[in-house]
């Protein structure tokens, strides 16, 4: 084997790859493992949670810099990198309205279909004592909601790194293709929570993808994704000041009784 011919192989191979499709793939694995090592839940205990020990609302301060740190790594730097190497229009990665009606409609077709089953699977004790994630929201209204308009900007960005800035900028070089290879990391990223979820993160990951091609947008990923979260968290706080579980009418109307 000479080396020198491999090198030269090697290299002429390189130069042939698309620029676009290689900076996206390069840029979605250093933004993951950014996101994991330094805006991460991870990194807070390990450097950050002495310093609010003290405090509280410590473990609400945790998700907070967890869910705006990824604002910065998930959304942010993808932002950067369209602007400044690829110098295009944020709206050719699904940042704009799109077709506007189907998105709508699909997106409150997607609600409808998940609103039951979220009902069910509340009722089973690995979703329950799961969602929502800080336990402490489910014992304080104020708490909660500060949790979720973190949460919503957290689902903003989730959304946006697989949705908006790897699906669309890998379509042109993939097409439909480029649903199933941004579906593949979406679901990675749920192994370790409820089975029913993770296998769920397959078909979730597919709708989601061909919602935003056929809108163009991502918005109405967001606003599905973060409905059904919100929903989840919603309906098993309720259910936890309730201390009803059950799946049928009488649970429906004990719940909505605890709410007055």
């Amino acid at each position: 084997m000479n080396l020198k011919i491999e090198l030269v192989n090697l290299v002429r191979i390189i130069k042939n790859l698309d620029r676009k499709v290689v900076i996206i793939f390069l840029s979605v694995a250093l933004i993951q493992t950014v996101s994991w090592y330094f805006t991460s839940r991870r990194f807070f205990r390990i450097n950050l949670f002495d310093y609010f020990s003290l405090n509280p609302d410590v473990y609400l301060i945790e998700y907070l810099y967890w869910f705006i740190g990824d604002f910065f790594s998930l959304f942010l730097i993808p932002i950067l990198i369209v602007k400044l190497i690829f110098k295009e229009s944020i709206s050719n990665f699904g940042l704009r309205l799109g077709d506007y009606k189907a998105g709508l409609t699909y997106t409150v077709i997607f609600i409808m279909v998940m609103l039951p089953l979220v009902w069910i699977v509340s009722s089973i004790p690995s979703f329950g004592s799961t969602y929502p994630h800080l336990q402490s929201a489910r014992e304080s209204w104020k708490v909660f909601f500060i949790y979720q308009t973190g949460m919503f900007i957290y689902m903003f960005s989730w959304e946006f790194i697989w949705r908006g800035f790897m699906l669309f900028g890998l379509e042109l070089k993939f097409g439909y293709y480029s649903v199933l290879i941004q579906m593949i990391p979406f679901l990675i990223l749920h192994n370790g929570k409820p089975v029913l979820e993770t296998f769920g993160a397959i078909i979730a990951g597919i709708a989601l993808g061909i919602l935003a091609l056929r809108t163009r947008s991502v918005y109405y990923c967001i606003i599905a994704h973060a409905g059904v979260m919100f929903s989840m968290d919603f309906i098993s706080t309720l259910r936890f000041k309730a201390g009803e579980f059950g799946i049928g009418f009488n649970a429906f109307i004990s719940i909505l009784k605890s709410l007055f």
